[in-house]
C-alpha cells in the first residue's frame, strides 16, 4: 500500500460496495462514549455501534471478561459438546429474561441469524408455514430476513427471489395512516392496526397457514416507534385465539435500551418467542432466541446449530455485561439520562425558535429517543408523486447528521420518514450528554439557517 493510500481510502478500494457507512474515519480505539479514529480524531458517539455497546466502547469488565476466557478456550463447538461459559451465561440469563416460561435458549450470532431461528421454531412448532411482520420493521438483510424487513426496499432491493410467505400488517406509527398526526389518539391507532391485522388474516393468509407475528416491540430502522401496550395486549389476544405464536424481536429495544431490561416488561405481554442480540455482550458478536421448552423441543436434533454459535468468549463477555448492568446500577443512570434527553428536546421543539419549529415529534423510551422532522414530502396534503420524491431527496434529518459530524459527534437517521436516532450508551454521564445536546442544537440551527 502506498504511503499516500491512507488506511480509508484502502478500505475503500478493498471492502464491498454493498456496504452503506456514515463516514471515511477509521475507527482506532474506543472508550466509554468516544471513539478515537487513526488520525486522532475524538469522537463523542451517540450510536454506540448501532446500540451495541450499551455499556460504552471497550467496558473494563467485559474487555476483561472475554480476554480471560480467550487465554481458557476461544471455541467451543455447540454440536459436539457442551460449553461451560455458555453454560454459565443461561444462569445469569434466564432470570432476567421477560417471562418465566421462557425458560430455554439458542444461542447464535447475529440479529438476522436469530429472527431466522425464531422462523425456523415458529413453523417447526405450528406446522404452518406464513409468518406476519409489521409495516415499517427491520429484521435483518439476509435472504430470509430481508423479505421480512419493511422499513426500507433497499435490503431487498435487486436480490429476489427472496422467501416467500411473509405479510405485512400495520403498526400503530401515525406517519403509516393517512390523514393521523402526532396528535391522533393512541387509541385510535391501535384500533386501526388490529383491525388491518384482522383483514390480514381474512384476505392475505389464513389463521391455519399463520405460523407467528414477529414485531419489534419498539420500532427500530422504522422510526423509533413504541408499540402502545394495547396493542402488544391485542396481539398476543389474537395470537390466542388462532394459535398464532407471537416473536418478540428486541435485538434493538432489548438488554436496558429502553429503560427495563427488555421493553415487553412494560405491558406484561408474554412473548412466545423473544429475539436477542446487540446489547448482550456488549459489541462482542452474540445473539440468540429465548422459549418455552415445550416449544423448543417440538424441534428434532441436529435441526439447529452453528460453527460459532454461542462462541464462549461472547458468552464470558455477555455474563459480564449482565452482572456490569446489575453491579453498576445502568439502569438507573438510563431512567435519569432519558428524562435529561427528553426534557432538552421537548424544550427544544416548544421554544419557537426556527430549529425548534422543525421538529414534528420527540418519541421513544429511555435511551431509545427518535426526533422526528416536519418534512414537506411527509405531510398529508402533499401535491404529487413526484414532487414529493424529490423533497424526500433533501430529508432534514442527514443534514443534521452531517452537521453533528463535521462537530465530531456520530447522530444517525432513520426510515423514510425524516427521523433522527439517539443511541448514546447507557453508561453516558450528564455531562456528556449535555454536550452532545449542545452540539446537536448547533447542527440543527445551521441546518435550519440553510432551509
Amino acid at each position: 500500500m502506498s504511503s499516500e493510500m491512507d488506511t480509508a481510502a484502502f478500505g475503500e478500494k478493498h471492502i464491498a460496495k454493498g456496504i452503506g457507512r456514515l463516514t471515511k474515519h477509521v475507527f482506532d480505539e474506543g472508550k466509554g462514549t468516544f471513539i478515537t479514529t487513526d488520525k486522532g480524531v475524538k469522537l463523542l458517539d451517540l450510536t454506540s455501534g448501532i446500540g451495541v455497546v450499551n455499556l460504552g466502547h471497550c467496558h473494563p469488565k467485559v474487555s476483561a471478561a472475554a480476554a480471560e476466557q480467550c487465554m481458557k478456550m476461544t471455541h467451543a463447538q455447540i454440536n459436539i459438546g457442551f460449553s461451560a461459559a455458555q453454560i454459565t451465561l443461561l444462569k445469569e440469563l434466564i432470570p432476567i429474561l421477560p417471562h418465566p416460561t421462557l425458560d430455554t435458549v439458542f444461542l447464535w450470532n447475529s440479529g438476522a441469524e436469530a429472527v431466522e431461528a425464531a422462523v425456523k421454531l415458529a413453523r417447526a412448532a405450528t406446522k404452518k408455514p406464513n409468518i406476519i411482520v409489521m409495516q415499517g420493521s427491520y429484521h435483518g438483510r439476509t435472504n430470509a430476513t430481508a423479505s421480512m424487513t419493511r422499513s426500507k426496499t433497499i435490503y431487498g432491493e435487486g436480490h429476489g427471489p427472496l422467501m416467500g410467505g411473509v405479510f405485512a400488517t400495520a403498526f400503530p406509527y401515525y406517519s403509516q395512516f393517512g390523514g393521523a398526526t402526532p396528535d391522533t389518539p393512541t387509541e385510535e391507532l391501535v384500533n386501526m392496526s388490529l383491525l388491518q391485522l384482522k383483514l390480514t388474516l381474512q384476505q392475505q393468509t389464513s389463521p391455519s397457514d399463520t405460523a407467528a407475528i414477529i414485531l419489534e416491540p419498539v420500532l427500530g430502522e422504522g422510526g423509533y416507534v413504541p408499540a402502545p401496550p394495547a396493542f402488544l395486549h391485542g396481539l398476543r389476544k389474537i395470537c390466542d385465539e388462532h394459535n398464532i405464536l407471537l416473536i418478540a424481536d428486541e435485538v434493538q429495544c432489548g438488554m436496558g435500551r429502553t429503560g427495563r431490561m427488555w421493553f415487553v416488561e412494560e405491558s406484561g405481554v408474554r412473548p412466545d418467542i423473544l429475539v436477542f442480540a446487540k446489547g448482550i455482550a456488549n459489541g462482542f458478536p452474540l445473539s440468540g432466541i429465548a422459549s418455552s421448552k415445550a416449544l423448543m423441543d417440538l424441534q428434532k436434533p441436529g435441526s439447529m446449530g452453528g460453527t460459532y454459535a454461542g462462541n464462549p468468549v461472547a458468552c464470558a463477555a455477555a455474563t459480564a455485561t449482565i452482572k456490569a448492568f446489575r453491579d453498576e446500577k445502568v439502569l438507573e443512570n438510563v431512567a435519569a439520562r432519558s428524562k435529561q434527553i427528553f426534557s432538552f428536546l421537548n424544550d427544544l421543539k416548544a421554544s419557537g425558535t426556527k430549529a425548534g419549529n422543525l421538529i414534528e415529534d420527540v418519541r421513544g423510551s429511555g435511551l431509545m429517543v427518535g426526533l422526528q422532522f416536519k418534512n414537506p414530502a411527509l405531510q398529508r396534503d402533499s401535491a404529487n408523486a413526484a414532487a414529493q420524491n424529490a423533497k424526500i431527496q433533501g430529508q432534514i434529518a442527514p443534514k443534521v447528521v452531517a452537521e453533528c459530524v463535521k462537530r465530531d459527534m456520530l447522530l444517525l437517521s432513520t426510515s423514510v420518514f425524516d427521523v433522527l436516532r439517539f443511541i448514546p450508551t447507557l453508561t453516558i454521564s450528564e455531562e456528556e450528554l449535555s454536550k452532545a445536546c449542545e452540539i446537536f442544537k448547533e447542527a440543527l440551527e445551521a441546518v435550519a439557517k440553510d432551509l
